[in-house]
């Protein structure tokens, strides 16, 4: 029999949370190593950022990803949000790779609206316990928003698979 959540140790569970997450962004990081120069190379829509913000703007929404899933776990949440956080996570991984590594912008397009709905699916699956919880990912879905609209551009304004 596993002890409740709340007689678990948080600190550590917030480390598992943070390395967690920070797996995810090291191997995104390893897979977007080009990221900036194929950035460049696109034709962008006059929306888009300078590349020099990703990488700050990402920092930012993994470290509230991470405490987003402990703040959701401190309630004992539900094994639905745990598995659409786990889902999104993955999502999240697969575009870096699809995007930047694999050079399919469609494929990634695909995936990146598959990650929306996760996030959104979890936004509202960590509200029934956590109303904290939920509006941590709300920048973060924001953010995936801006994303798949510029690789929806990218697409459109580029000779791209």
């Amino acid at each position: 029999m596993t002890a409740p959540t709340h007689r678990r140790n948080p600190w550590l569970m917030l480390a598992v949370f943070f390395g967690l997450v920070g797996v995810i962004a090291l191997v995104g990081a390893l897979a977007a190593t080009t990221a900036p120069d194929a950035y460049n190379r696109y034709v962008l829509p006059e929306w888009a950022l300078p590349s020099s913000l990703f990488s700050p703007v990402w920092t930012v929404l993994y470290i509230v990803l991470a405490v987003a899933g402990w703040t959701y776990w401190r309630t004992d949440g539900e094994n639905q949000g745990f598995a659409a956080y786990g889902i999104g996570l993955l999502f999240n991984l697969m575009w870096i790779s699809l995007f930047f590594a694999g050079g399919s912008t469609q494929v990634a397009c695909v995936d990146i609206v598959l990650l929306d709905f996760t996030v959104i699916v979890t936004i509202a699956l960590f509200y029934r316990r956590s109303r904290t919880a939920a509006l941590l990912l709300v920048p973060y879905l924001a953010w995936l928003l801006y994303t798949t609209a510029l690789n929806v551009a990218i697409i459109a304004l580029n000779d791209v698979p």
